[in-house]
């Protein structure tokens, strides 16, 4: 079946990927978060303050376990 070159392009770049971070405040929809690297990251989406959450592509998809972190660099 034929595909549109828009969706062949989009086949080829890779998902969002998912990420984790500590919400540090809540305004008009969009949250603070703190990324365990220690930078500063924005999301739509409500959730309580000092809560842990996964998002993706500048949204919240949902609370995360509040288990230790290890960040490993390559």
């Amino acid at each position: 079946m034929f595909k549109n070159a828009y969706t062949l392009l989009r086949d080829l770049l890779p998902e969002a990927p998912l990420q984790i971070g500590t919400v540090l405040s809540v305004s008009n929809g969009v949250a603070a978060l703190e990324l365990p690297g220690g930078g500063i990251a924005q999301a739509r989406g409500e959730a309580a303050t000092g809560a842990r959450v996964f998002f993706r592509d500048g949204a919240i998809e949902g609370g995360a376990p509040d288990l230790p972190i290890e960040i490993i660099e390559i």
